[in-house]
């Protein structure tokens, strides 16, 4: 580890007079600065701007940290202070240990007082403490969006001055995994209307090797249409198999009961569905139908076949559709990509059973778009980092930037609370209770539907 330690030296006692320049931090600071201290340091800024020389405010040398080690100087004498006139009559002062303390504005260099009685616990700077917890957020901030443990590294280096290594960085994002574990195993809710299911791709070093592996995600929506994160999971590759021991973890967290599970027609996941929650109904997202038939035609000719194909999923009922299938497989657009065709067919049972439904219920669950704006944050999470170290790394940084995404949209929210409706700009939470759009007409269809089934869910 290449960070600054504490160092094992000696230095007097601050009581007894200890001193030291601007930047070492010296003991006779208090919380607010004097006016004339102030003025005083304002007036050396001032002249050595003057004469050209460097004007640093964080740093080594910096402004920022000769104040912050002058007051932390102040706090550590006043809890010893404190603690010994509230202890032994026999215990004092006991020299102090000189120590580095890396802030997010720069190393702090300060004196930590010691008692005789060695009962003297600081909570200002923690024992064994050499990062300020301020230094921690902005680590575990800049790895939330995306940046590498290298890269975080060399940042805090040239912006703060801080010398970390790359096993202390990591040690600190780590800190993280504990917190993202309970999360992931938490207890859930024992019934979700509608959950969505979608896989990304994350590279993920394996041995020597670096691999693509599927980054699996289940976002549901509750009763009162607000959706939520259900899990991460991080998989060799998408397959039915690997999403069968990520349904029955949730099973096994207590969800009971499905009514909808809207996913991208993976072979065989289907009946992984409907093994777990029996009488759950699988709808295949109607996007990924058209965008694989899509993906079959010329350049040219996707916009008419995007056209033509709207008659099939926007059909009164299921033999309608079928009816528009056909039309569309004889013209010469069908018959010049059979292919396209052959998309629908082979996932007509899965794509049908949302035709049954009205068109409140029809919206909410033709497509998988509900999360597709979850989805591109964490696609640009990913594409930030061109490969992970392991899977735990994965899921620990897409944690990290969902709960990052949602601080930063709360204070955007918190800052137009006063303005005017029409002065806002209406920032949505990214994807943890957002209420979905047309919620409760949809909802509506389903208690009219399942009136018995939905008895005691409502």
């Amino acid at each position: 580890m290449t960070m600054l330690e504490a160092v094992a030296g000696e230095v007097e006692d601050p009581g007894g007079g200890f001193s030291a320049e601007p930047g070492d931090g010296g003991a006779d600071g208090g919380l607010v600065l004097p006016e004339d201290v102030v003025a005083e340091l304002a007036g050396r800024l001032a002249e050595r701007a003057r004469g050209g020389g460097p004007v640093a405010l964080t740093g080594p040398d910096g402004l920022l940290s000769g104040i912050i080690g002058q007051v932390l100087q102040a706090g550590l004498a006043a809890e010893l202070d404190a603690h010994l006139d509230g202890g032994d009559e026999g215990n004092r002062r006991n020299g102090a240990g000189a120590k580095t303390l890396n802030t997010e504005v720069g190393p702090v260099r300060i004196a930590v007082p010691r008692d005789r009685a060695g009962t003297f616990a600081p909570a200002l700077v923690p024992k064994q403490a050499t990062r300020s917890d301020g230094l921690n957020a902005v680590i575990t901030s800049l790895y939330a969006k995306g940046m590498s443990v290298r890269d975080i590294a060399r940042h805090v280096r040239q912006t703060a001055g801080v010398d970390l290594s790359h096993d202390t960085v990591s040690r600190v994002t780590d800190a993280a995994l504990e917190a993202m574990r309970e999360w992931q195993h938490r207890p859930l809710e024992p019934f979700y209307p509608v959950i969505y299911v979608d896989a990304l791709v994350a590279k993920v070093r394996d041995g020597s090797a670096v691999r693509n592996k599927a980054v699996n995600l289940a976002v549901g929506i509750d009763a009162d249409g607000a959706k939520r994160v259900l899990g991460i999971w991080v998989a060799p590759g998408e397959g039915a198999k690997t999403w069968a021991q990520a349904l029955a973890q949730l099973r096994n967290r207590g969800l009971e009961e499905v009514l909808f599970v809207c996913c991208d027609g993976l072979s065989g996941l289907g009946d992984e569905i409907t093994a777990t929650w029996p009488g759950t109904t699988v709808q295949t997202c109607t996007v990924h139908l058209i965008r694989r038939s899509l993906g079959y035609a010329s350049y040219h000719d996707r916009e008419v076949m995007a056209r033509a194909l709207k008659g099939i999923y926007t059909a009164c009922d299921a033999d309608a559709a079928y009816a528009a299938l056909a039309d569309f497989a004889g013209t010469p657009l069908g018959r010049k990509y059979p292919a396209a065709v052959a998309v629908w067919e082979r996932a007509w049972d899965r794509f049908t059973p949302f035709l049954a439904y009205g068109p409140a219920l029809r919206k909410v669950l033709y497509t998988t778009n509900a999360i597709e704006s979850f989805n591109r944050e964490m696609r640009k999470v990913l594409k930030t980092r061109t490969q992970f170290p392991n899977d735990d790394s994965v899921a620990k940084t897409l944690w990290l930037a969902i709960v990052d995404i949602e601080e930063k949209r709360a204070e955007q929210r918190a800052r137009q609370a006063g303005k005017p409706k029409n002065q806002r700009d209406g920032t949505p939470r990214l994807i943890e209770g957002h209420v979905t759009q047309g919620w409760h007409e949809a909802w509506g269809e389903m208690v009219a539907l399942w009136p018995d089934r939905l008895a005691d869910r409502m």
